[in-house]
């Protein structure tokens, strides 16, 4: 199929992807927007939409151009995260408006216009030709669950035997300009709920009642006061936050029958998820042993701690950024969680986009010339990634 000799800009895809409301779990013809760009250029787009118990249907798209190896993946997604007060936005959520060189609207840095940007770098390569294959995943899960999105479309691709090479995630990376920050890896997050049962009663007669509250507190300080450990030459120090304490309890002179708390851990590669939770286990554990307590505690894992070790991929995305913006990007592992953590498990990946400090904000902006510019950084790493390949073959 001949491509269009008409370049693609940037700007208008990333404009008509914000027009499109796509809240999780709708879609609203988002999906639609990059099948009408990438076809054109030859992409055999797939639509792929599962379902699980309790969670909603999710469209995905999965695109490819070629057939052969090299597989270079971009992957992102096209959902958004809500509104929230509509009154703090100065302008309409979803018009995809541009003022004093910004683009205005839901998604534009998170992350519609480092689709945007990747599309338009797909055409120019696309145009010339290239020896491999270029695939976009696409999903409208990843602000919500993150079951029915990006890892179920993974092993679909796994079972028919496709291989990705490499990969790049277009999250917002960059932190205070365009170029400054590439994730090289992600930390891990797990999740955990702690309820202490005891035996509700009056204040007044205590040895009638079994209070839980002060059980549940030498929980969460021996949790909180243990040092995970020091960080990692690659991963800040792991982290434990308390982020709920409550015991339901609207009285003030009754011992409440159960307290409750809600914690979180940010981990590094010194820990697994399956780690942490028998850590955790062992100190309540030991506090139960001492106290009598009776306690349950439910932990999830939403993502593991991982690492892209720097090296020839990172080396390669970090030069196109240098080239283009004149900046050195950090190499980094902060910040939270992304479908990163699915795609580790499949190819080496890294992430790179536009500026973040406007995401999941009201007014979420990005500006123009970063979007062009990230075009031309996704070019310049498509480029060097198949001639590297060719010349590693040669």
């Amino acid at each position: 199929m001949t491509a269009p000799a008409t370049p693609y800009r940037p700007l208008d895809i990333a404009a008509e992807l914000i027009r499109c409301p796509s809240v999780t779990p709708e879609d609203a013809g988002a999906l639609a927007v990059l099948e009408r760009y990438l076809a054109p250029l030859g992409f055999a787009c797939e639509r792929m939409r599962f379902s699980d118990k309790d969670t909603p249907d999710i469209d995905n798209l999965y695109a490819r151009l070629g057939s052969g190896r090299p597989h270079f993946c971009f992957a992102g997604h096209t959902d958004v995260v809500p509104v929230g007060e509509a009154a703090a936005w100065t302008v309409d959520p979803f018009a995809g408006e541009v003022r004093d060189g910004r683009l205005y609207g839901r998604g534009a840095a998170d992350m519609k216009g480092s689709i945007a940007s990747f599309v338009a770098a797909a055409q120019r390569i696309a145009a010339e030709g290239f020896q491999g294959s270029i695939s976009l995943l696409i999903t409208g899960d990843e602000e919500g669950p993150s079951i029915n999105g990006t890892k179920k479309v993974l092993e679909t691709l796994k079972a028919r035997g496709e291989t990705i090479d490499h990969c790049i995630v277009g999250e917002p990376t960059c932190v205070e300009r365009l170029g400054d920050m590439i994730k090289v890896g992600r930390r891990g997050s797990i999740n955990g709920w702690l309820t202490v049962t005891g035996c509700q009663g009056h204040v007044a007669y205590p040895h009638l009642a079994d209070n839980p509250v002060p059980k549940l507190l030498e929980m969460l300080r021996r949790l909180e006061a243990h040092l995970l450990d020091e960080g990692t030459a690659h991963f800040q120090p792991s982290n434990l936050e308390i982020t709920s304490v409550d015991v339901g309890n609207s009285a003030t002179n009754v011992i409440p029958g159960s307290a409750r708390a809600v914690l979180n851990i940010r981990f590094n590669d010194l820990h697994t998820g399956a780690s942490l939770e028998k850590w955790m286990r062992d100190v309540c554990d030991a506090v139960a042993a001492e106290t009598g307590a009776r306690y349950t505690l439910k932990a999830v894992t939403s993502g593991e701690a991982f690492l892209t070790p720097p090296g020839a991929f990172s080396a390669l995305i970090a030069a196109a950024a240098q080239k283009v913006t004149g900046v050195t990007p950090e190499l980094s592992t902060s910040g939270g969680t992304s479908d990163a953590r699915f795609i580790r498990a499949h190819a080496p990946v890294v992430e790179f986009g536009l500026p973040n400090q406007t995401m999941h904000k009201a007014d979420e902006n990005a500006g123009i010339d970063d979007i062009t510019r990230l075009a031309d950084i996704y070019e310049a790493v498509l480029r060097g990634y198949f001639a590297g390949q060719a010349e590693a073959a040669a």
